[in-house]
């Protein structure tokens, strides 16, 4: 392949992307559109091996209510840029919709599922065995185990699943139990079931699906994948730059002169998606950042996700204070042990 750089996962990527995308019986393929620096990889790949009619290929960007003015802005860039026009396709339900009739995303989507699971069996954060909350509360069966951590019946004596993924978190819920409702229903209504509808309207006798997921960024959806390659009933997906690492990444930015979003390059961003999402980790740099460079946008998420800000900033306290506890105790008792060691010598 002509102008390649000379790195392994690049060549590769490009191969398959010319395999997938011209192989005619893609009567149509749907590419998923982030405004992202992975997604602009993924773009500039389409475009620079694909040999197919344009109308055949069909840019999406997802927009979820709450997203920056930097990304809108690179969205034209990249529609000027390779001359095509990107759908724009809007929420099924915004997120802020989301949050005030379902209630509000906290710590993971796994924590957000039980958590949300249980109160609407109206659990009432009780610290008692399996067996003990399973008559009180029989039909919640998956989210009691996650919260009694006890998998001992499935022949596991513990579980990725269970609550003590994240460190003290039962002791916090049962000290604070949370006064607004839990759920993550916004990244449904807002971004999956308007995917769903997209690939509806395009699938004819085959749709392929591309999007821009690497398996380096980490994530649950990243940790899905085994291969790039997926085969559905007429639905095939297909993740060129899975495989990608960051490095790789700077390799063919800098090779083919990738601009990325200001969010990147001013703001200082790492990720692009879902502004403001409790889950993300670097919550308190990227709002930083939100708050200098889109202030009318920090106000927004602020206002969404107020509660679980609240939450989320009350549990991190507590695990300091916690983590403060166990450091002094281990210390105390190292101590202890070494008088005992001198007193015996005397």
């Amino acid at each position: 392949m002509r102008d390649c750089p000379d790195n392994q996962h690049i060549r590769d990527a490009l191969v398959k992307t010319y395999n997938r995308i011209n192989d005619t019986k893609y009567e149509n393929i749907l590419v998923s559109v982030s405004g992202g620096s992975d997604s602009d990889v993924m773009m500039d790949m389409v475009e620079r091996v694909s040999n197919r009619d344009p109308g055949c290929i069909h840019y999406v960007w997802f927009n979820t209510g709450l997203e920056y003015q930097a990304t809108k802005e690179h969205l034209k860039y990249l529609e000027e840029k390779y001359s095509i026009e990107i759908d724009r396709q809007p929420p099924v339900k915004n997120i802020v919709s989301c949050c005030h009739h379902f209630g509000q995303p906290f710590l993971s989507k796994m924590v957000s599922e039980n958590m949300s699971r249980l109160q609407d069996h109206g659990f009432q954060w009780e610290d008692e065995p399996l067996d003990v909350l399973m008559k009180k509360y029989p039909n919640c069966k998956t989210a009691l185990r996650w919260w009694t951590s006890d998998y001992t019946s499935e022949g596991f004596s513990s579980s990725s699943f269970s609550i003590d993924r994240n460190r003290f978190l039962k002791s916090f819920i049962l000290k604070n139990p949370p006064w607004f409702k839990i759920n993550f229903k916004c990244c449904w209504y807002a971004k999956k079931l308007p995917s769903h509808h997209c690939e509806k309207r395009y699938k004819r006798e085959a749709l392929l699906k591309m999007t821009g997921v690497r398996s380096s960024e980490g994530g649950i959806r990243a940790a899905a994948y085994k291969t790039c390659f997926k085969e559905g009933d007429g639905l095939d997906t297909f993740m060129p730059i899975l495989w990608f690492t960051n490095e790789d990444k700077e390799v063919y930015d800098k090779h083919y002169n990738i601009t990325h979003s200001r969010c990147y390059t001013e703001y200082g961003l790492r990720r692009t998606g879902c502004c403001g999402c409790p889950f993300n980790l670097k919550l308190a740099a990227d709002s930083a950042a939100m708050e200098k460079y889109e202030p009318k946008l920090y106000k927004a998420v602020c206002n969404v996700f107020k509660d679980s800000y609240e939450y989320t900033r009350m549990y991190r306290e507590f695990v300091k204070e916690e983590k403060a506890k166990e450091k002094a105790a281990k210390i105390a008792a190292k101590q202890k042990e070494c008088s005992t060691k001198v007193e015996n010598l005397e």
